[in-house]
């Protein structure tokens, strides 16, 4: 057990394929069980509604993740027009319905060319962004109205890569502080009838990939045969 330990906590860098509802936090904790050791962070926060893959670093590796962070990401996912939610997500419910029936797949194109490139960004309010200390999803479910600037992100390429009206199927290449639920926020604005976030799994980290990734039952399997080995 404690060889176990050692190892994890001279440091290494683990791919987790996150789990839908999970939080990133959930997965830090429980990879502090498995591998019996307290320094553990993850290197970009997924939401609980997004899977994917997870850069999880115990130990000494710990600092390297505002390395692995600063990589571009790539995600694939689903957006469904023609209704927003509070969240960008559907973490909260759709309204503001509108119709969509008349949006073709050029709009579709040229709204995803427009938000491709340095553009500027606002986080959605029902984020983990702090101001003041507190984060503003926290502020935002007590009904304080909390005002988020706009940032500079890269969008290096924005793809439409399928369509079954309402859902749009997308692959999106981008800088690191890129909120995916902004992006698809922003492109219901584009096309005028409003959209929401509706799945998103991230799918690279620099040259990390999600298909070398390892299930956290993988890696409790893993694990548990390096402790009967020892």
């Amino acid at each position: 057990m404690e060889n176990l330990s050692n190892s994890f906590e001279e440091g290494q860098a683990l791919l987790i394929d996150k789990p839908l509802y999970w939080t990133s936090f959930d997965v830090v904790s429980k990879i502090r069980n498995i591998t019996l050791t307290k320094k553990v962070g993850h290197a970009g926060t997924l939401d609980p509604l997004a899977t994917g893959l997870l850069i999880i670093c115990t130990g000494k590796f710990t600092k390297k993740i505002n390395e692995y962070m600063a990589q571009e990401k790539e995600y694939t996912g689903t957006i469904t027009i023609g209704a927003t939610t509070p969240t960008y997500d559907l973490e909260s419910q759709p309204g503001d319905a509108k119709a969509y029936d008349n949006i073709n797949h050029e709009e579709l194109e040229k709204a995803a060319n427009s938000l491709t490139g340095a553009i500027m960004q606002t986080p959605p309010i029902h984020s983990a962004i702090k101001v003041n200390g507190k984060r503003v999803y926290e502020l935002a479910r007590q009904g304080i109205d909390v005002k988020l600037e706009p940032r500079q992100i890269n969008i290096l390429s924005f793809d439409i890569t399928s369509v079954q009206l309402p859902l749009v199927h997308f692959k999106v290449v981008c800088s690191t502080g890129t909120y995916i639920r902004s992006l698809a926020h922003d492109f219901g604005k584009h096309l005028g009838c409003g959209a929401h976030l509706s799945s998103l799994v991230r799918t690279r980290i620099g040259s990390y990939l999600l298909a070398n990734a390892l299930s956290i039952a993988g890696l409790e399997e893993k694990t548990n045969s390096i402790k009967t080995d020892k």
